[in-house]
């Protein structure tokens, strides 16, 4: 049965760089909310940005993800799904989704430092190389490390959760 592998964890953390490497182990469709952002919507984002305006494109986004990520799974495809869902209320949905489905689910946590992924967002948005996909701001950058809910032990004790060492 094709699995479903949900790569998580704060910016900077080497999200994107470990869910193309998991993506090449498993032969997997990864599907990366960031990419879908950039592509859609980067032309209509407004000057300085707007929570509003990001979260309601985010929503849109992930559901059409979902769609295809049910179908791929359906078809026997692993999906490396990177969507964000940094809070875990946020997981909680997703874990729904999968558990109607009787999906197979590995959870992957990486999380660094603050100013270590800092310094990486920093040197992504200068250098733009292959996991670039917007540039991230530094007031965003603080709002979503400030958001960042890590799984606790409840949701590792009902989920199949590997922390990554980055």
């Amino acid at each position: 049965m094709a699995r479903l592998h949900l790569v998580v964890g704060p910016v900077g953390a080497g999200k994107s760089t470990f869910a193309l490497q998991l993506a090449a182990h498993y032969r997997a469709l990864r599907l990366n909310l960031d990419e879908w952002m950039a592509e859609l919507f980067s032309a209509d984002r407004p000057p300085g940005g707007s929570l509003s305006w990001y979260v309601e494109r985010t929503a849109r986004c992930v559901e059409l993800i979902w769609r295809l990520a049910e179908r791929a799974i359906d078809v026997g495809t692993d999906v490396v799904l990177e969507i964000g869902l940094i809070q875990r209320s946020e997981r909680e949905s997703l874990y729904a989704r999968v558990d109607a489905h009787g999906y197979d689910l590995t959870v992957y946590v990486l999380d660094a430092p603050r100013d270590l992924r800092r310094a990486r967002v920093l040197q992504r948005n200068q250098q733009q190389g292959p996991t670039f996909s917007m540039e991230v701001p530094p007031h965003i950058f603080e709002l979503a490390s400030d958001m960042w809910e890590p799984p606790d032990e409840v949701e590792c004790s009902e989920r199949t959760v590997r922390f990554i060492p980055v």
